[in-house]
Formats: structure tokens, sequence, C-alpha cells
């Protein structure tokens, strides 16, 4: 058991430690199981985040071409008056470069969708029951709060769990699965 204090320095260490060629054929890995497993068809919505290359998150770059490329709508966060909206991008959208260096769209029209089929989420860690560590502001959990509960919520990450996480609060909304480079972990209870 480790706080998510702890599991962040270890899991940013980590992440640094993977070299830019590790980092990417993870990401292709982590990409070809979520499609393998979800098989996203065209017309579907995705609200997928633009990586923070400085913190080496998975490359959803690769994601996002391929949604694109087949008719997937394909929409990314963007923080506005400290709130994260859902601006819907295209192949021809412009994008800037942030305050905290993360790619976002110039536009800030939010779509007001919350329908979304899939919603890929960053994170440091997650746990096998699909609590997440994330950069610690908030703004996932505050976002899924607002979600229907259809909304596939899922993780991407190079690694698999391991530790369990000691101080998961009760507004922390867990995901519904985890995409590494050689597992999908769903994390419903039930039937799936």
């Amino acid at each position: 058991m480790m706080v998510k204090a702890e599991l962040r320095k270890k899991y940013m260490q980590l992440r640094k430690a993977l070299s830019t060629d590790e980092a990417f054929l993870l990401s292709e890995r982590v990409f070809e199981n979520f499609v393998n497993y979800f098989k996203p068809v065209p017309d579907q919505k995705v609200h997928i985040f633009i990586p923070i290359e400085k913190f080496k998150e998975i490359d959803t770059q690769i994601f996002i071409t391929y949604f694109l490329s087949r008719n997937i709508k394909v929409f990314v966060p963007k923080i506005v008056d400290g709130k994260l909206i859902s601006v819907e991008i295209f192949n021809d959208t412009k994008f800037e470069m942030n305050n905290w260096g993360i790619s976002e769209p110039v536009s800030d029209e939010d779509s007001g969708l919350l329908d979304f089929n899939y919603v890929i989420t960053p994170l440091l860690y997650c746990d096998k029951k699909g609590n997440r560590v994330g950069y610690g502001k908030g703004f996932y959990d505050a976002f899924f709060e607002i979600t229907p509960s259809e909304t596939k919520k899922i993780g991407v990450n190079y690694f698999n769990p391991d530790e369990n996480i000691d101080d998961v609060w009760e507004n922390d909304i867990p995901l519904d699965y985890l995409v590494t480079p050689t597992d999908v972990l769903s994390f419903f209870k039930g039937s799936e």
C-alpha cells in the first residue's frame, strides 16, 4: 500500500527513465491493445488528452491520427476558467502551447457534449480497482462526475497495477478500464 504522493513520485521517475524510443514503442502497443479490444467505429465520439511531452505521457497522437482517418469524432480537453471543457478537433485544427507546456486547440469553444463513447484519460498510476493517480488537480474527477455512466473511462499507462492506493478519497471516481502495453484490464463489477 502506498499513498498517492509516493506513487506519483515513483511512476514519474519510472516514466522519465524510459528512452524516447521505448516510450513510443510502448505507446504503439497501448494503442494496438485499445483498438483490438474496443474496436472503435465511425461516428463514435472519443475524448482524449494531448500528451505532455516533458512528462513522457503515452503518445496519444497515434490514437488521434487513427480516429480522424476513420471518421471517429475526436474531442480534447482544454482548461478554461479553471474547468475542463471538450473541444472537437479536426485535421486542420490549430494548436498552441499553454502555460503548462501542453499543446491545446486555439479555440475555446466547448462542444458541450458529455455522451462520449470513450474518455481516454491521462494518469501516472492506476491500481487493480481502477483507482487513478493523476497530477492531483482533480480536473478528471470533476469531468467524470458529469459524464453519463455508459461512457467508458479508460486509463492508458506504460505500467501494470502493482501497489494498492492507500489514500483513495470518496469523491475519486475509478476508471472502467486500464490499457497497458500487455493488457486491457476491466474494473467493472458484474458481467463484463
